[in-house]
């Protein structure tokens, strides 16, 4: 039997027998991805190759490229799409064709305060995609910046009751808090999980008791397809893939309705909050002021009056080596936004069309005490568990993550060996 073949049919058979085991034909969930694959994150290339290896348990629609700090690239995802035609297709497996097709740029650079610029090829995808005539939500997946989202709910606001999104923030909140203030501020009522740091509970971590550790790909992994080989040469070949929670998140639906993040998932649990933690400055920051991991941190500086286009930075803000653009808001305000990743002391300075320079204190909560600048949100977002039995070091909701990393590894290296090169003959 041809192993592509093979596959195809093992799949189907997991997937009727987990339907049986439940007495119901669940629909299988409708996935679009927004990745930063290319920027700075090695890890995504893992996620990605784990997400095309699974594409047959869900209805993938889009797959779209979207910034972080670096920005990201299509082609990069065009890629991995060649490799998996090598050795993936027929039964419920996308082709390469239509993978390909649904492939599309977003935008390569950062919002500027107001949240949104111009609309892509990307953001018009998602759009596209949730206006589909479709009694299913469609989940949106964000690895990167949420840049193409903000642009595709700015473009088209009657799309916010049909998507819903699962968000991996932490870093990537720390890069696009523009982006984020406006969809926090204009759509609280979005089905949205905002995983700052329940992720983290994924990555390889030598002091975590498992069976699947650094020699994960040696062991399970090499030699078993081109997909496969292709995650050795990213983060060293060991298992990073911090996104691929949120992939986690939609696998097991049959068991763990994703519309329902209270509950036990692969990709975590998470609670409901009631409001988005942000802090607003008009004033240097000094050692007196804590504001909690993950809010965002708005500064407002007042300098001349400007009659030039209000999207273009004109200041620059440096945290801890790493540089954010300021714009001008208008009335005399400039603004930079801000969100920590961690704990500490985080000193400051601003440069630009006007300056400033301070240090202020993160404390490691999350949302932390309530404030007046918080943004106020509806019942359906959703973020890490505060309980402390939960988190894994400084990481809140991590253990609702690392409970369930060796079983979806374990089925993770049964679809690689399944796939290994001598499975064709052993079949037959």
């Amino acid at each position: 039997m041809n192993k592509m073949l093979l596959l195809a049919t093992i799949c189907v058979t997991a997937l009727c027998t987990t339907s049986c085991q439940q007495g119901t034909d669940v629909p299988r969930p409708r996935v679009l991805v927004s990745t930063d694959i290319g920027g700075p994150d090695e890890d995504d290339f893992q996620s990605m190759g784990h997400l095309l290896m699974f594409n047959d348990y869900f209805d993938l629609e889009g797959l779209v490229s979207s910034p972080s700090f670096g920005g990201g690239s299509a082609d990069r995802i065009l890629h991995l799409i060649d490799l998996y035609a090598e050795d993936f297709s027929g039964g419920a497996f996308r082709t390469a064709e239509e993978l390909k097709s649904m492939v599309h740029q977003g935008v390569n650079r950062l919002a500027p305060a107001a949240g949104y610029r111009t609309a892509t090829d990307g953001s018009n995808w998602i759009v596209q995609c949730a206006r589909k005539e479709d009694p299913r939500p469609l989940y949106v997946l964000v690895w990167g910046g949420l840049e193409d989202v903000a642009q595709a709910l700015h473009d088209a606001p009657d799309i916010a009751d049909k998507i819903r999104i699962y968000w991996i923030g932490g870093p990537n909140k720390k890069f696009s808090p523009d982006a984020y203030s406006y969809i926090v501020s204009n759509f609280p009522d979005l089905f949205f999980i905002e995983n700052n740091a329940s992720y983290r509970g994924f990555i390889n971590n030598d002091r975590r008791v498992s069976a699947y550790g650094r020699d994960f790909y040696e062991k399970h992994m090499k030699g078993t397809s081109a997909l496969a080989d292709d995650f050795a040469t990213h983060c060293g070949g060991f298992v990073r893939m911090g996104d691929t929670p949120s992939v986690l998140y939609m696998l097991n639906y049959r068991k763990m309705d994703p519309a329902d993040p209270s509950v036990d998932h692969w990709g975590g649990r998470f609670e409901r909050m009631s409001r988005s933690s942000r802090r607003v400055f008009d004033r240097p920051l000094t050692v007196q002021d804590t504001v909690p991991v993950f809010s965002i941190v708005e500064i407002h500086l007042r300098g001349p009056e400007r009659v030039d286009d209000q999207g273009e930075a004109c200041l620059t803000l440096n945290c801890l080596g790493q540089d954010w653009d300021g714009f001008y808001v208008g009335d005399g305000i400039y603004q930079v936004r801000y969100a920590p990743k961690m704990a500490g002391l985080v000193p400051y300075t601003i440069k630009g069309a006007v300056e400033q320079s301070g240090t202020f204190v993160v404390d490691n909560r999350w949302p932390g005490e309530p404030h007046p600048d918080d943004w106020i949100v509806g019942d359906s977002w959703w973020t890490d568990v505060q309980d402390p039995a939960e988190f894994e070091g400084a990481h809140q909701g991590a253990q609702t993550v690392a409970k369930w990393r060796d079983t979806v590894l374990s089925l993770w290296a049964e679809r690689c060996q399944e796939m290994k090169p001598n499975a064709e003959q052993g079949a037959e």
